[in-house]
């Protein structure tokens, strides 16, 4: 299994507790390094998001990762997600096929629709096309990757006549995952497709995605695709200290601060302690605690949705100070990730 970290390179205070905040240039100078430490730690991946809003730093993803590609060795480099429906899939292919050629084969596109709505309005689209979009923009950006010379058409972006996309990437084909917060219809077209599933779960109990991740298991081997390259990752809210009750402490007061803050915006209800205690329970879709009891979650999770091939931590909502936040990364490669991987090999055995 990899392990990995997501970040939003989300612009919030270093401490919930503080009113101060980094600057932009601080705070991405920190992405850096927290890429730089992951790769020097033999963690897995590294994933940058994509949001067009004040609280996140991450709208130009290739950018901040080719940044990255230039201070690391082995790591992976993913958009974690690209919001496709809003973006050119020619640029898309050109700016991580130049990020695969920076980082000597280490690039991966993780494409999806997006949970935030800025984008659509911001590039000119409208977001009663949502679906039609990603449908038609996915089919390019494939396309694009399965051929150096493209003749396309669709209602949404002028066609291509046999046109050249360059540069091509060193892996081929460039790995393009489908990123989903649980959309049916997105795990029946990751199988469809025969593409590697990122499944977003920040929220409820991960067993309750088991009949969707079903559902894509089952399309992918009824349309014939290589097993081999059958893939589920989990990315998941997390954050791990030395002991369960200091990371459920350092953690909740800054999750439940943007969340609150989301909610607002959705109707949802304020986060309560005993709401962000439930998602930390045995099921729960919070990976909050100490390293065993991270590690024996996430076994659990994969059990529950049938094996998965990548988790990724995603620590931004936490807003806890650098020093605990580079702790975290350090316990999650050191302590989190063998653990993982030890109890994975005896189950195969």
């Amino acid at each position: 299994m990899e392990i990995g970290i997501d970040t939003f390179a989300a612009a919030f205070a270093a401490d919930p507790n503080d009113t101060r905040r980094e600057s932009d240039e601080q705070r991405l100078q920190n992405v850096l390094q927290e890429i730089e430490l992951a790769d020097k730690l033999g963690l897995d991946v590294f994933g940058i998001g994509e949001h067009h809003r004040k609280d996140f730093l991450d709208s130009a993803p290739a950018v901040i990762l080719a940044a990255g590609a230039a201070r690391t060795k082995r790591i992976r480099l993913a958009s974690s997600v690209t919001v496709l429906s809003a973006a050119d899939p020619v640029r898309v292919f050109q700016q991580f096929a130049t990020l695969d050629l920076i980082s000597n084969g280490r690039a991966e596109i993780v494409a999806g629709r997006g949970s935030f709505i800025e984008a659509f309005p911001l590039f000119g689209y409208e977001l009663s096309d949502y679906d039609a979009l990603y449908e038609e923009k996915l089919d390019l950006l494939l396309k694009i990757r399965d051929n150096e010379k493209v003749t396309w058409s669709g209602r949404f972006r002028p066609p291509l006549d046999g046109l050249g996309v360059y540069p091509r990437p060193v892996q081929n084909p460039l790995p393009i995952w489908i990123g989903t917060g649980g959309t049916p219809e997105s795990f029946l077209r990751a199988g469809k497709l025969g593409l590697p599933l990122m499944v977003a779960i920040i929220g409820g109990e991960t067993a309750d995605f088991a009949p969707l991740v079903d559902l894509y298991r089952k399309t992918y081997k009824r349309k014939d695709h290589p097993s081999g390259k059958m893939k589920v990752g989990m990315h998941s809210l997390g954050y791990v200290a030395e002991t369960s009750q200091q990371a459920a402490d350092e953690f909740f007061s800054g999750y439940a601060k943007a969340f609150t803050k989301i909610g607002q915006e959705r109707g949802w209800a304020p986060v309560t302690r005993a709401d962000y205690e439930a998602q930390r329970g045995p099921t729960g879709a919070l990976l909050v605690g100490d390293p065993e009891q991270v590690a024996e979650k996430i076994i659990r999770h994969s059990e529950a949705l049938g094996g998965l091939s990548r988790v990724t931590f995603q620590m931004d909502p936490g807003s806890v100070s650098r020093e605990k936040l580079l702790h975290s990364m350090e316990l999650i490669a050191t302590r989190v990730a063998p653990i993982v991987r030890e109890k994975l090999v005896t189950m195969l055995n």
